[in-house]
């Protein structure tokens, strides 16, 4: 029996069916599913249009769509350096066990140190037993200190039409 023969490509817009495909698989498996609610329209203009918020690399085994990484520049202010941060991973099951997670997330280290990026980062579910520990295997360090905040949907748009009222804090 042979190895399978693993490609890592930077995705096209003819890609965007596929991911979106992979984001919903991954939705599934995070139990968010209720939150996957972009479109291929959308994606294709984020991804694709004249100005693409974040990149995708996809990952095929024998010419079959496996998993991919979708990624975007953030900045740090205190390195004074623009990082690597890692929106997506996810490979399907039945490709599990081959590297393809370790393959993208050091392609995405490589692109990192090739762009002049400090930091690579990403965040990962606290429950998610297997994705954290294949993380500390791969040499990452949990940022515990540090907490996500968010704003959207309403709380977004109230704050939004607020604007800067100039009162305190």
């Amino acid at each position: 029996m042979s190895s399978p023969i693993v490609t890592l490509r930077p995705a096209t817009r003819t890609d965007v069916p596929q991911i979106l495909g992979f984001i919903r698989e991954l939705a599934e498996y995070e139990k968010l599913a209720h939150e996957a609610i972009a479109t291929e329209a959308g994606m294709g203009e984020q991804l694709f249009g004249a100005h693409p918020a974040a990149e995708v690399v996809m990952a095929e085994v024998d010419g079959q769509p496996a998993g991919f990484a979708l990624f975007f520049h953030n900045f740090s202010t205190f390195l004074g350096q623009r990082g690597l941060y890692l929106e997506d991973l996810f490979v399907r099951p039945q490709f599990r066990g081959l590297g393809l997670g370790r393959r993208l997330m050091a392609h995405l280290a490589r692109l990192a140190v090739e762009r002049g990026c400090g930091r690579f980062e990403w965040s990962v579910l606290d429950w998610n037993a297997p994705a954290i520990s294949f993380y500390r295997g791969l040499g990452a360090q949990g940022q515990d200190e540090w907490t996500v905040q968010r704003l959207s949907g309403q709380a977004l748009r109230d704050l939004a039409a607020a604007g800067d009222t100039g009162g305190p804090q």
